[in-house]
């Protein structure tokens, strides 16, 4: 029988949706299920992204350039330059959602068995794309108790190899919803300057920054245009996941060369979403206030909801929508299963994705789950009864 590769093997499971079939057959035996464990959002997308592709009038749904459409890079251009980040069309290239960009990303800058610098825990997906990529994480931890604040440089420095191409970042963070400070950039700034290092800013989440915090790009740091990286996506900002585009930002010409090869290697990003996504720029700053306004309402409601639970600890969020929560369990994998397959309260249940997906280190965040509130309030309040209920049965 033919055999499966080694880096197929090795190819993690995602956390977010290991669970998805102890979900469906939850709901198949009546049981609603309240989405905890992925950030898809329930805010409406803007009308305006919608209303472009239901009234577009192509006869021929024909490739895009591979790099994107030139109108939309231009497009994108301007709204970077309202978030003071002044770049051009020629500095980005259109990719079929955040996660490509990465890919292209991590084929442009390393080679198989290079390492690359990334603070845990992080988006789990990261260790998806570097497996793929035969590329090694090397870990830097943050803990919940200092909520998930950048360690010490000298924790960073410590780990450079002749091996170490970059640095990557998430700017406000998946799974933590920490915020980098602007002093904290700049540490990074000086970390990848003297060791002639690549810095990536997932910045996907930029507009999620809340309690009067400014969101500081890398992209806005002088002196490091040779060594950033900016990835983004539409798929938070305007409710689009489904659209699947994201870019590469850099001024890098080699990086950006580079990454269009292997966007060539794929043709184009889709068309009808690239259509979208440039008339979802043209949202007003309206809708981005209620959203945080909502989103502020949601964290606090959970936080604080969360924080009468006894034996619960969790990092208060300042961006994106997640955060991480310690329980007083040993096994979060065994207990979010359980959650799915053996208890309700009052044929309600949550599902929740299991933090150790969310490491590489063996054997953190194994009492840790992320959740994102993405849910209304009220559906949020009743979630938090269900944990609290959840942990008395499986601790008894």
């Amino acid at each position: 029988m033919p055999s499966i590769s080694n880096k197929g093997k090795a190819m993690p499971q995602s956390p977010i949706r290991k669970l998805v079939p102890f979900a469906e057959d939850a709901k198949k035996r009546g049981v609603e299920v309240f989405h905890l464990n992925i950030g898809q959002p329930d805010i409406k997308t803007p009308q305006i992204a919608l209303d472009a592709v239901k009234n577009n009038t192509l006869e021929v749904v024909a490739y895009s350039r591979s790099e994107g459409s030139e109108t939309y890079r231009t497009k994108i251009a301007d709204y970077y330059a309202k978030n003071d980040i002044h770049i051009s069309a020629d500095n980005i290239i259109v990719t079929t959602g955040g996660s490509e960009a990465l890919l292209f990303t991590f084929g442009s800058i390393m080679d198989a068995d290079d390492e690359i610098i990334i603070p845990e825990p992080f988006y789990a997906n990261y260790n998806g794309f570097s497996t793929s990529s035969a590329v090694k994480v090397v870990p830097v931890v943050s803990k919940i108790e200092d909520d998930f604040a950048l360690p010490p440089i000298e924790a960073f420095e410590e780990l450079i190899t002749p091996k170490t191409k970059a640095i990557l970042i998430c700017n406000p963070g998946n799974p933590t919803g920490y915020l980098y400070s602007k002093e904290e950039i700049k540490k990074l700034a000086e970390i990848v300057k003297k060791h002639d290092l690549f810095l990536i800013a997932d910045e996907v989440y930029r507009e999620f920054a809340y309690d009067g915090t400014e969101h500081y790009s890398v992209m806005q740091e002088s002196g490091l245009e040779q060594h950033t990286i900016m990835i983004d996506s539409v798929s938070k900002r305007y409710s689009m996941c489904g659209a699947r585009i994201g870019c590469i930002v850099s001024k890098n010409k080699a990086v950006i060369d580079t990454a269009l090869k292997f966007a060539q290697a794929r043709l184009s990003p889709p068309t009808y979403a690239q259509i979208a996504s440039e008339a979802a720029l043209d949202t007003p700053q309206s809708y981005f206030d209620d959203v945080i306004t909502e989103y502020v309402e949601r964290r606090n409601t959970l936080i604080a909801g969360l924080e009468t639970i006894e034996g619960v600890r969790v990092a208060k969020p300042k961006g994106a929508f997640y955060c991480i929560a310690e329980l007083p369990i040993t096994d979060a994998d065994d207990f979010a299963q359980w959650l799915l397959e053996k208890f309700n309260l009052n044929n309600k249940t949550i599902m929740v994705a299991p933090a150790a997906g969310f490491y590489s280190t063996p054997g953190l965040g194994k009492n840790q789950v992320r959740i994102a509130y993405v849910l209304n309030k009220e559906d949020l309040m009743s979630s938090v009864e269900i944990l609290r209920e959840a942990l008395n049965q499986y601790n008894s």
